[in-house]
């Protein structure tokens, strides 16, 4: 690993350079088209007033964003908090050079930081080489969990039972 790589948590000025590898990530993963997220999306989810996830980045001497590592904590109801890796990407011109455990090393730390008692991720199973990266870390790939999801659309023509609704529905507070 080269020493002039610096591992850091991530700041709100790096989203642009976050925002591009997670396209590089998509184009890897075969779907470019797929990534809606955008600037303003990550700036109030990361950085606003309500933060849902957080991240690492490996940075090079030209303080350039060469990997990434993005989490947020989420909960068992088996096992309590856990933490989620959403996405840990090198760029391909830094693969192969300890980077990606170096980032997932820092998850795993924060993972017993905040306490929790569980790391999970998903991997494509056509990703070969990450499947592989994950094992020789000594983690289990799970293959009886099928993965469920509802898109923007599904989710807005959703018919949602009205209690669900009014359940939903935030509290107004007075003063």
């Amino acid at each position: 690993m080269e020493n002039n790589i610096v591992l850091r948590r991530g700041a709100e000025t790096d989203l642009p350079q976050v925002l591009a590898l997670i396209q590089e990530l998509a184009e890897y993963e075969r779907a470019p088209d797929a990534v809606t997220n955008t600037l303003a999306a990550m700036q109030r989810d990361g950085f606003g007033p309500s933060p849902i996830f957080s991240f690492f980045v490996l940075e090079n001497h030209a303080s350039e964003i060469i990997g990434l590592a993005l989490f947020y904590t989420a909960y068992s109801t088996w096992k309590g908090r856990m933490l989620y890796l959403e996405d840990l990407v090198v760029t391909e011109a830094a693969r192969r050079g300890g980077f990606g455990r170096l980032l997932f090393d820092a998850v795993v730390a924060e993972a017993r930081a905040t306490g929790a008692v569980r790391m999970k991720w998903q991997v494509l199973d056509w990703n070969e080489p990450a499947i592989a990266f994950y094992k020789k870390l000594g983690a289990n790939i799970e293959d009886e969990w099928l993965n469920g999801n509802l898109d923007e659309a599904q989710l807005a023509s959703y018919r949602i039972a009205p209690a669900a609704a009014v359940a939903a529905t935030p509290a107004v507070r007075s003063l």
